[in-house]
């Protein structure tokens, strides 16, 4: 059964205890991936896998899922400042209805405005030399991705105040 596109409360109830979630970064000339942890309160930057053929590319990502037990897939789409989707998002959205046919993991996408900014600021101020910025911004940003889903998800499950 192909996987299904939800918006992030049904995907969450969707997923079994214990199950980890990735995060991609969907680039042109790459595909930025972080994983969370079981609990799925942390985001690590995982492995940037260069574009080749989309099939190649997917079965590296499905490969990558499986050897870490994850449940779905969160996925950046790049919306412009204004809430408008460009190229890029259509770009992204393309890959994913092409990605869906091929595995039953749920998807959910994340809106990841400003997300490679916000990744290449951090590397910036930990003074990363710029070849070894451009080995980490893909990676670095689905893990921005991922966090920004995972921050939402947990703070939608605790009780209002009172």
């Amino acid at each position: 059964m192909p996987s299904e596109l939800l918006e992030l409360p049904a995907f969450c109830e969707r997923l079994k205890p214990g199950e980890r979630l990735l995060g991609l970064d969907v680039g042109t000339k790459t595909i930025g991936l972080a994983l969370s942890d079981v609990m799925r309160q942390i985001a690590t930057p995982l492995e940037t896998i260069r574009r080749t053929k989309f099939k190649a590319d997917a079965e590296r990502l499905f490969k990558l899922a499986a050897e870490h037990g994850v449940g779905g897939l969160v996925v950046g789409l790049p919306i412009n400042l204004d809430g408008t989707e460009g190229p890029r998002a259509q770009s992204t959205r393309a890959f994913v209805r092409n990605l869906a046919p091929l595995t039953e993991l749920p998807v959910a996408f994340w809106d990841e405005r400003l997300s490679t900014a916000a990744a290449e600021r951090a590397l910036l101020e930990a003074d990363t030399s710029r070849k070894r910025r451009a080995e980490l911004i893909d990676k670095l940003a689905a893990a921005y991705i991922l966090q920004g889903a995972l921050d939402r998800h947990n703070f939608s499950r605790r009780a209002p105040l009172a």
